[in-house]
């Protein structure tokens, strides 16, 4: 269960969570609609320019400890193992990192081995995050996934001997050709191999995505049957001794991803490459999804590429509906102390009359002064969130709701 935030809206202490994104793959899922770019690639000119991208920040950072380092993609573990370890020597030299950093790296059971990951454990990656997404080699098949399920068991191992001891491994339902029975083998199977932290996502067809395009042809499992797998993926992990903190992740207790919990709070994060966002201060800002454009800005600093995709102030508005909407992810939810305390509203001034009919329907809780979605509502949380964020003139007419530059 992830505690109440009480500074995270604002940067009233110095630690900041750091992404890295690696916008590379060997080739691309049939579901996946996060920037990347499959095939070879010139990937030691991409880590100069991320190299040189950390040089530029650093300044702005000093006085500012990294409590938290992920690094994603794309799949980060195609990067040959030397400019995987030059990229994290790079974190090192140039901004302030805890002693007790968490610093988390995703990996494609396909592309590492036991000595990339020994080398990448010794260069400071503490959690691994695998991907690997189901135990069915026919579901993977059809997810366009590049590993067999022997083939992520290996890398399990691999990563044990290169002396990982916290490791999470990504899970999917509603796949095509998964039974409630096939879910059930692959978290029997998943559990078995006992990791720190198991993540559980739901398929979602994106507009663009051959899945998404391939739609009819797909065997999907209806929706009822969907929500089952969800309610009974739950009882399994926790009966397995896993704690569910966020509506899709699930830890032995102190292995919660102190990163992920950084985004829910919401806390500060530095995020760099192309694609890549960013919250620091009252600003949020990404970078565009063009991997050859933020090379060629890195290395021609004098020609003024302009790379920020987007750039915003938050104002009122805004951070009490990304506080809403995050807190109401995890499992501890809306501590109602700590929302008059951080934006000296009532949450049920702003929100009362909306919450008696999900209550009423068994979605939403309260307990010790806390509001918060049971499992029902977690399934459901684009809904309800999107209910919740439809403010409408709840907040007094004047308060900025984020300026656009």
């Amino acid at each position: 269960m992830i505690p109440p935030a009480k500074k995270g809206c604002d940067s009233m202490d110095n630690k900041i969570g750091l992404y890295l994104h690696i916008p590379f793959c060997m080739s691309k899922c049939a579901y996946c609609d996060f920037y990347s770019n499959a095939g070879e690639s010139d990937y030691e000119r991409f880590v100069n320019a991320m190299a040189l991208h950390m040089e530029d920040y650093a300044p702005s950072l000093r006085g500012r400890e990294i409590d938290s380092v992920y690094i994603g993609g794309g799949t980060p573990t195609v990067l040959p193992t030397e400019q995987l370890t030059t990229l994290l020597d790079c974190v090192y030299e140039n901004f302030s990192v805890s002693r007790s950093a968490e610093v988390s790296m995703e990996c494609n059971p396909a592309t590492a081995d036991t000595s990339k990951l020994k080398k990448c454990r010794k260069a400071g990656v503490n959690r691994l995050s695998i991907g690997i997404q189901s135990a069915s080699d026919a579901e993977l098949h059809e997810l366009s996934r590049i590993h067999t399920w022997s083939d992520a068991v290996a890398c399990y191992n691999d990563a044990r001997r290169a002396g990982f001891d916290n490791i999470n491994l990504d899970i999917m339902y509603g796949i095509p050709l998964q039974t409630p029975d096939s879910l059930r083998d692959t978290l029997d199977a998943v559990t078995d191999l006992d990791p720190e932290h198991i993540s559980l996502y739901c398929l979602k067809l994106e507009d663009g995505t051959p899945m998404a395009r391939n739609r009819h042809r797909l065997a999907l499992p209806d929706d009822d049957t969907v929500a089952d797998m969800y309610f009974d993926s739950i009882d399994l992990l926790v009966s397995r001794g896993y704690d569910q903190y966020e509506i899709s992740n699930f830890a032995r207790e102190g292995y919660a991803c102190r990163h992920n919990i950084r985004y829910w709070q919401p806390g500060e994060y530095l995020g760099l490459g192309p694609g890549a966002h960013s919250y620091l201060g009252s600003c949020r800002f990404s970078f565009r999804r063009d991997t050859e454009l933020y090379i060629s800005a890195m290395e021609h600093p004098e020609r003024s590429y302009n790379i920020i995709d987007e750039r915003y102030t938050i104002g009122q508005n805004d951070r009490i509906g990304e506080y809403v909407m995050l807190r109401l992810r995890t499992s501890y939810g809306i501590d109602l102390g700590e929302f008059r305390e951080l934006f000296g509203r009532d949450f049920d001034a702003l929100y009362g009359s909306r919450l008696p009919q999900y209550e009423k329907g068994g979605y939403m809780k309260r307990e010790d002064g806390r509001v918060f979605l049971t499992p029902e509502g977690m399934f459901v949380s684009s809904y309800i969130l999107s209910d919740l964020l439809d403010f409408d003139g709840d907040i007094a007419e004047g308060e900025a709701s984020g300026k656009r530059a």
